[in-house]
């Protein structure tokens, strides 16, 4: 079986993945400050989704 790693750092995920919801996917990251930076780079890749996002 693969191991899951973290969308933004690779990092090995464990049971304190955090599932965050980007561009309509979900996918898990290992900390919020990689949670941050996956929602800071989508922003800046789609300003008109980013700015109806909650």
């Amino acid at each position: 079986m693969s191991e899951k790693t973290c969308a933004a750092c690779d990092y090995k995920l464990d049971e304190s993945a955090i599932k965050i919801k980007i561009g309509g996917k979900t996918v898990e990251v290992c900390c919020q400050e990689c949670a941050q930076k996956l929602r800071d780079a989508y922003a800046a890749m789609h300003p008109a989704d980013a700015s109806s996002a909650p």
